[in-house]
């Protein structure tokens, strides 16, 4: 799924390079623009939400007694 990402940044950095710069230009900003749509792929869950498994942010309660 992220070989459409690299691809246009590829071409974009080629293009970019030895053709037109402003072409160029256009092709690293839609790596960026598909990049993200990957990225909200990723981490959009239809139950959840937005959610980032390998970020855990909740606090969990201790119910154990400490020193036992």
């Amino acid at each position: 799924m992220m070989v459409p990402v690299f691809v246009t940044m590829l071409l974009g950095l080629g293009l970019g390079w030895f053709v037109r710069r402003w072409l160029g230009l256009a092709f690293v900003a839609l790596s960026f623009v598909l990049a993200l749509g990957q990225f909200l792929f990723e981490v959009y869950s239809p139950e959840h939400g937005f959610s980032m498994p390998w970020i855990q942010t909740q606090v969990e309660s201790a119910t154990a007694p400490m020193g036992g």
